[in-house]
């Protein structure tokens, strides 16, 4: 069946695939015939309606196309009629219009209206409301459109408050609370919608989750209005509650005065966004200067062009929760339509991050390897599947785009890499990142500089300067705060005393007539003051939710206050009046993070240890059902509340969370954490079993993170072998082996890791996992030393016995890797067509379906085959797949191969500066594995210049590496290549030796060579 989705989107479906979506001119024709049933529409009107401006020879031209192309789309219903040159449509069951489903279920809960009972009415109420995602066509601004749109918001509107009425009638306050929600994100605006919210929290008793509501109300109609909430509004929460005296929020409606300069940088910037030219736009400034409300403006100039916008903010907190900015943007009501939608892949990745919103499915098509080690090389590549499909729910909605993020100098280090990645997806066309950052901030992160770098280096990123206000700019804004105009003296000293910072500014502005030129310590001890001077209750309040550190929920103030319900209320509502607190999602923040600071700073460190021991005890008991989410704040707060032994298994717990969504830096720091509240333990074999179980779990995210030959890395699964080894755990010693000699193999050191093989074997017993890695790791070693015929043997072992699959310690299916490896060493043997028959059933393996990073490790050893077989067609096939794989999945090592090899082909000065990089690259991250087979790969490319003096030097290092690292496989090769540029006794000598060398390793290809050397 197909699929139209016109409420939210602009999509056509079947079975979950997009046929066409977005501006589609197709879907939007099909639109309009949908949304005037029952008539026939006279091709020249519909010519002439969608290409007003074009000659009519062409509109009738461009509708045939258009018309051909709805056909096709619609093949196999009979949804278009069309007799006497109009064209019209026809209900069809083969294609179900979501507008027509909730016209339909709309039209029968109003028949049903007059019914005694009325759960007809809400059975079809709520059909209707479930097909309203959103408004019709969003972004679509064609001249029918609008109307049709607004008709369709009204019906919805008027539905949904019948729909509540009737749940409040019924008791059904629950049900009434969703329906009143759905009506406030139709029609933010309207005051109605927050009066039928706050009926139904009031109907629950919840009278705390009313008066936020009408905050919310107030806060939406004072930026957005200019008004205050009605009689009939404010009398929901009491008789006779009079009108604010001042706005709760005074900076909201005047937020752009003595703003002109940067408000017309901001119309600018989004007019770009909207031509396709986004990017990433910073606003800079000291704190107070007004960034946040720059911010918000710029969110208010978006959304009346019809964009999607969607805020969130960074926290200075150690329990930052990874990617929290990115959930929070995709949690907007714009994303949850292409959520519902996107194809089954992209849907696993995107639950990872919104569980919650997004139930990931229990199937699970990809073939991944079970935890340990080896995992992080799944998730290397995995990770940017999953940066993938976020950006690709950004992209399905078809619209400009403004993502807005406070606080970026607070980003944590996955967030930043995920704007990054987006910033260079191609995807941000339509897309403006528009981010406040306190002025220094760029350099207290590497991450954000990293990103901020990135974008200037692309030409995506715009800076601005947000400087304080001028005098006559601070005396108008207090003025608006005041009610009242300032005079000349008044205006003078208030500059003098806030430098034209907005937010002291509106401090100053309350103190008045107390206010007077504030000593060189600022306006600490002012706001300090104002927080000191709350009644008890409210203090205890803005204490609380200092310490908690960023937007506090409802319930947790609730939960953790140890206040009664009234007692509550009214501390909240002092604390809003007093523009303290300002409603924010299902709770609230403070306006600035300076007053969360004073209001921390103002308890005392007694009184701190028990707000975060009640925070995280509240927080417990609130998410009991699902501990992970809160994970790494409760570590934190724990800890804060000296209480360590709680907090560790949060820690455990946030670590593991991080690395489900491949947040592997917060991971790290988790474990880290947990890792030094072990330490300060009674030193036992408890100690050290808790040890080993924490470095078990960091080993993936430090190999992904980091590499297999990171010191950090080598470092943890040195001490997991000691701790194993002083524990017994034999299996636990032969992995932490298996993973050392990865590690060392790569950094080229091939005598230590042959080692290390042999004693992970002797460990492995009759385990087939550990068995089949065991004789695939002596097998690379042993070809490593140039024992060719051990490792044919070692390898057809770890095909015979390993079980098929991953290895969960070096992350690739053995099967696939072994064949590739073995390759070679057949090779090296002389048995040419079994080493291409080896090869060829890796890549057979490594085919459609397989993970990225096998195929990678498959493609690199054929690559490297070809080179040495010297068939540079199938060479130039494999490698260019090789670096494109690496390059979308950031594969590090193997795209390094593919980087060296394609040098090699190009020849001449550019290749030789590409095998140079790639040479540079590999250094770098210490992987000195076949070193000297790359550098003789360099010394051929600078001989074939004619650098015989550079091609000799680079031999040389070659054979001292060689020499080094026991990295003697190619060692014969090296040492003939290096004879061809010596004389005489040296050259004989030079043969001499390779000749001796290769019989040693039984290498008859290399003998080949030596004998094809006419001077041999």
């Amino acid at each position: 069946m197909l699929q139209l989705n016109l409420l939210g989107e602009q999509r056509l479906t079947t079975l979950g695939v997009d046929l066409v979506a977005g501006g589609s001119r197709a879907v939007e024709l099909l639109a309009y015939l949908v949304l005037h049933p029952g008539i026939r529409v006279p091709r020249p009107v519909l010519a002439g309606t969608f290409w007003p401006d074009t000659p009519e020879a062409q509109a009738m031209t461009n509708l045939r196309r258009e018309l051909h192309n709805l056909r096709q789309l619609l093949e196999g219903t009979d949804c278009l009629a069309a007799s006497d040159g109009a064209i019209g449509w026809l209900p069809d069951p083969g294609l179900r219009v979501d507008v027509q489903v909730f016209a339909a279920e709309r039209d029968a809960a109003l028949a049903a209206t007059g019914n005694p009972d009325a759960r007809e009415f809400l059975d079809h109420a709520q059909l209707a409301l479930d097909e309203y995602r959103g408004d019709l066509m969003p972004g679509n601004y064609s001249d029918w459109v609008p109307a049709a749109r607004e008709r369709i918001r009204d019906e919805c509107t008027a539905l949904c408050d019948d729909a509540v009425a009737a749940w409040t009638a019924l008791g059904e306050g629950r049900r009434a609370l969703a329906v009143a929600g759905q009506r406030i994100a139709i029609q933010p605006l309207e005051e109605a919608g927050y009066r039928g919210l706050i009926r139904a929290h009031l109907a629950l008793g919840d009278r705390a989750a009313a008066l936020h509501a009408f905050h919310r109300c107030t806060a939406v109609l004072e930026r957005e209005l200019g008004v205050a909430p009605s009689a009939e509004t404010r009398n929901l929460l009491g008789p006779g509650r009079p009108p604010l005296a001042g706005p709760a929020n005074p900076l909201a409606g005047p937020g752009s005065i003595g703003r002109a300069r940067e408000m017309a940088v901001l119309r600018q910037c989004w007019e770009e966004t909207r031509a396709g030219r986004g990017g990433l736009l910073v606003l800079s400034g000291a704190p107070g200067v007004g960034k946040t409300h720059l911010a918000a403006a710029l969110g208010d100039l978006a959304r009346a062009t019809g964009a999607v916008v969607a805020q969130a903010r960074c926290v200075d907190a150690s329990g930052r929760i990874p990617l929290a900015p990115v959930a929070g943007w995709l949690r907007g009501r714009d994303f949850a339509p292409v959520l519902a939608t996107l194809p089954a892949p992209l849907r696993r990745e995107a639950a990872r991050l919104l569980p919650e919103v997004l139930p990931e499915p229990a199937e699970r098509q990809d073939p991944v390897p079970k935890e340990g080690p080896g995992r992080a090389m799944v998730d290397a590549w995995q990770r940017y599947r999953f940066f993938e499909a976020l950006a690709a729910t950004v992209e399905a909605t078809g619209r400009p785009t403004l993502f807005v993020l406070d606080d970026l100098q607070w980003c944590d280090a996955d967030t930043a890499a995920w704007m990054a990645y987006l910033m260079g997806s191609g995807r941000t066309a339509n897309l403006l990142l528009a981010a406040t950052l306190r002025a220094g901030g760029e350099g207290g992160s590497a991450a954000v500089a990293g990103l901020l770098q990135g974008a200037r280096s692309a030409g995506q990123l715009r800076e601005m300067t947000v400087k304080p206000l001028d005098a006559a700019a601070s005396g108008e804004l207090a003025g608006h705060i005041r009610g009242h105009a300032l005079d000349e003296d008044e205006t003078r000293l208030l500059q003098a005393a806030t430098g034209g910072y907005p937010l002291y500014v509106l401090e100053a502005a309350r103190a008045f007539p107390e206010a007077e030129p504030l000593p060189e310590a600022g306006f600490g001890p002012l706001l300090g003051r104002r927080i000191q001077r709350l009644g008890p209750r409210a203090r205890h309040v803005a204490e609380l939710a200092a310490a908690f550190g960023h937007d506090i929920s409802l319930d947790l103030l609730s939960e953790a206050g140890d206040l009664e319900s009234a007692e509550l209320v009214d501390a909240i509502d002092e604390l809003w009046g007093l523009g303290i607190l300002l409603p924010v999602g299902p709770g609230y923040g403070f306006a600035h993070n300076l007053l969360r600071a004073a209001a921390y700073e103002g308890a005392t460190p007694a009184k701190r240890w028990l707000l975060h021991r009640r925070l995280a005890q509240g927080l417990e008991l609130l998410h009991a059902g699902n501990l992970d989410a809160v994970a790494s704040t409760l570590a934190e707060q724990y800890t804060l509340g000296s209480s360590p032994e709680r907090a560790l298994p949060f820690h455990l717990r946030a670590g593991a969370d991080a690395a489900r969504v491949f947040a592997n830096s917060a991971a790290l720091k988790s474990y880290g954490r947990a890792l030094g509240l072990i330490a300060a333990r009674p030193a036992g074999r408890a100690r050290d079993a808790a040890e080993l179980s924490v470095r078990r779990s960091m080993s993936p995210p430090q190999t992904a993170l980091l590499g297999y030959s990171s010191a950090e890395l080598l470092g943890n699964l040195d001490r997991i072998r000691e701790l194993a080894l002083s524990l017994g755990h034999r299996e636990v010693l032969a992995d932490s082996l298996i993973g050392l000699f990865a590690g060392r193999y790569v950094q080229g050191r091939i005598g230590p890791s042959y080692k290390i093989a042999r004693q992970a074997l002797e460990l492995a017993g009759d385990d087939p996992d550990l068995l089949g890695q065991a004789h695939f790791a002596v097998a690379g070693a042993a070809q490593g030393l140039g024992r060719a015929a051990e490792a044919i043997g070692h390898f057809a072992l770890c095909s015979e016995i390993g079980r098929p699959g991953y290895s969960y310690i070096l992350g690739t299916r053995l099967e696939i890797h072994a064949r590739g490896w073995a390759s070679h060493a057949h090779w090296l043997v002389g048995d040419d067509a079994r080493a291409t028959e080896l090869a060829d059933e890796a890549l057979s393996m490594s085919g459609p379906g397989e993970l990225p990073y096998t195929r990678a490790v498959a493609l690199a050893y054929a690559a490297l085959l070809q080179q040495l077989r010297g068939d540079t067609a199938a060479l130039e096939l494999l490698a260019a797949e090789l670096l494109g794989l690496c390059r979308r999945y950031d594969l590090a090592y193997y795209g390094q191969w593919g980087e060296i090899l394609q040098g090699w082909m190009a020849g001449g000065p550019e290749g030789t500066a590409q095998i140079r990089a790639g040479i540079a690259t590999l250094r770098a991250h210490d992987a000195l594995a076949r070193m000297p087979y790359w550098l003789s790969l360099l010394a051929g490319n600078l001989s074939a210049e004619g650098d015989a003096k550079g091609a000799c030097a680079v031999l040389d290092a070659a054979l001292a590496t060689a020499e080094q690292h026991s990295d003697s496989w190619w060692l014969p090769e090296v040492l003939r290549l290096r004879a061809g540029h010596a004389r005489g006794p040296a050259r004989r000598a030079m043969l001499d030796r390779a000749r001796a060398l290769a019989g040693e390793q039984g290498s008859v290809a290399l003998l080949r060579r030596l004998e094809g050397d006419a001077n041999a």
